[in-house]
């Protein structure tokens, strides 16, 4: 994984002095593309058995996050920022004390707005419409996201741990846009996506990209249609990212945790990868398995 953060690295710096469209197309390409991958593998983890009922409690949900953002998004934009923040919080630190798992919940959502409060506001205001009342909280989200910002640095030095330093300055310095972008690709995606990766028995980064190849192509084309119907709403495309990202965010959040608890347990993670072979065996997400849906 250095090489790919090498490049969004790179991809950021670029982005960062640009314009806002550069910024927002930076965001789309690393949260919708970059950052789906994790999310592709979601049926990968789900008993074949219990996947017809998966996909339309899936489906639903996504459906529903949708309607209730074009109908009501002064109310859907910080349901979803919430839900996103206690989904942060407990995987991106399962064996972390309870201080750092806030931390984390904070930091995502919050650390941009510490020294770019400005920009967040009006960012959040064309997120979630006129009537939004989140663009009158920054000033709390600003301090919080630096105390989250300063226990987590702390917690970097004392652990020597690059990638938590290395996310938590680009979510505290860099534009929200591309801050918030980076930040989630270095501190949950990527490392979700290894997981993801390990849990399925893939040997390469590259067989499990090919095993979940079809739902990420789904999901970026129902992510990109989302965004097209709310053009009509907000030209410059805000609104259509953070309602594209929340149609596939909250199944992610809410529905997979409920079906992978009962079909394929947490602590399969732990146990030694089998023979390469097996592995292969088992890095495969039987399509054949869909076509009785």
């Amino acid at each position: 994984m250095n090489r790919p953060i090498a490049l969004l690295v790179a991809g950021a710096i670029i982005a960062a002095p640009a314009p806002l469209p550069v910024q927002l197309a930076f965001a789309i390409f690393g949260i919708r593309v970059v950052g789906m991958v994790h999310g592709a593998g979601d049926l990968a983890v789900v008993a074949p058995a219990r996947r017809p009922l998966f996909l339309a409690a899936y489906g639903l949900v996504s459906m529903a996050t949708l309607l209730w953002w074009t109908a009501d998004p002064a109310i859907a934009l910080p349901a979803f920022l919430i839900a996103s923040a206690v989904h942060f919080g407990m995987e991106d630190a399962p064996d972390g004390a309870w201080f750092e798992r806030i931390a984390r919940s904070l930091a995502m959502i919050a650390a941009p707005v510490t020294l770019h409060s400005a920009v967040y506001a009006a960012l959040l205001q064309t997120a979630g419409g006129p009537s939004s009342g989140l663009a009158r909280v920054t000033a709390f989200l600003a301090v919080a996201g630096a105390g989250a910002g300063v226990v987590l640095l702390v917690l970097a030095w004392a652990r020597q741990d690059l990638r938590l330093a290395g996310g938590m300055t680009a979510l505290l310095i860099l534009p929200p846009l591309v801050g918030f972008t980076l930040g989630f690709l270095v501190l949950h995606a990527l490392p979700q996506t290894v997981e993801r990766r390990d849990r399925l028995g893939c040997s390469s980064t590259v067989s499990y990209l090919v095993t979940v190849a079809p739902i990420f192509a789904g999901a970026v084309l129902l992510a990109g249609a989302v965004a097209a119907l709310l053009l009509r709403f907000d030209p410059t495309g805000v609104r259509g990212l953070f309602a594209g990202i929340a149609a596939l965010a909250v199944p992610h959040l809410l529905v997979t945790p409920w079906f992978e608890g009962r079909s394929m347990p947490r602590q399969a993670v732990l146990v030694p990868r089998l023979a390469d072979s097996l592995s292969s065996r088992r890095c495969t997400l039987d399509l054949r398995d869909l076509s009785e849906l």
